[in-house]
């Protein structure tokens, strides 16, 4: 195996993460590489990559929410290329956004039927706290809203 570096997210990468999120998130209504670049350019969010060779294999992004201490922050997208999953990448990438939002409290919304990343936020302290109808609006899906806590 390759070794995984970590580090920030670039507008560079838009076009990348567009293509990554056509794989992962086909009939979802994934992001397109204009979405991706105004997510870099907004003030309070924070995105990291994981690169390969230099090539990128994941993204991760999280936003910070109002304006007042203390801060809440939601996760925005995380993404691996399925090539590189089962190796723990989505699991750093996430860590990443934790070192963003320090101890505060973090929100996301996962599938309903995303198994794999519903064990990935349970096991790092996400619980579930709702369920948003139709969540996803091209395939329909439910999602789980779900909160990490402050540490």
């Amino acid at each position: 195996m390759s070794t995984v570096v970590y580090g920030p997210l670039t507008p560079r990468d838009a076009a990348r993460c567009a293509e990554l999120e056509s794989l992962l998130f086909d009939g979802d209504d994934p992001w397109p590489e204009r979405a991706f670049l105004a997510e870099l350019a907004a003030k309070h969010n924070h995105y990291v990559a994981a690169r390969v060779d230099d090539k990128l294999v994941g993204y991760a992004g999280i936003a910070r929410l109002g304006r007042v201490k203390p801060f809440e922050y939601e996760v925005h997208t995380i993404g691996v290329d399925p090539a590189y999953q089962g190796q723990g990448i989505g699991r750093q990438l996430l860590r990443g956004l934790f070192d963003f939002a320090g101890d505060a409290a973090i929100f996301l919304e996962v599938r309903t039927d995303n198994a794999a990343a519903i064990a990935l936020y349970e096991s790092e302290g996400f619980e579930q706290v709702g369920l948003r109808k139709r969540y996803y609006r091209v395939s329909g899906a439910d999602a789980y809203t779900m909160k990490r806590d402050r540490r």
